[in-house]
């Protein structure tokens, strides 16, 4: 049976691509390539979440935008203490969800950034 195996990539739209791309590198650690973008290794247990939100969600604020990225990382502490140095500061943090930790950033385009650390194989 034909079907979608996952998501493949995230593409958008912002008036700095090439500062974005800084802050995204400087803050979160991306590797960006010469291309302009960045290829993430496949997660260990397979998995990415797709999900829609009402139109009237209040989830993505203080953003704006129709969307929020979920960026799955090893050590939230870690990438929080790399973005503090570059003087960015979670919104909220959550270290009680089944799931594991999150913590949330808004990006200089005004995108709201999902940080999940799930919680570790029993």
């Amino acid at each position: 049976m034909a079907k979608v195996l996952g998501i493949g990539g995230i593409f958008f739209k912002t008036a700095d691509p090439k500062g974005l791309r800084d802050w995204y590198h400087r803050v979160l650690g991306f590797d960006v390539q010469s291309w302009g973008g960045v290829i993430f290794p496949a997660q260990p247990d397979g998995k990415t979440v797709w999900s829609p939100f009402a139109a009237d969600t209040t989830y993505f604020a203080p953003s704006t935008g129709p969307f929020m990225i979920n960026l799955v990382v090893d050590d939230l502490d870690g990438v929080l203490a790399k973005a503090a140095q570059e003087n960015v500061h979670a919104l909220e943090t959550n270290d009680h969800d089944p799931s594991g930790r999150f913590a949330w950033l808004i990006d200089p385009a005004g995108s709201k950034i999902e940080l999940w650390e799930p919680k570790p194989k029993a």
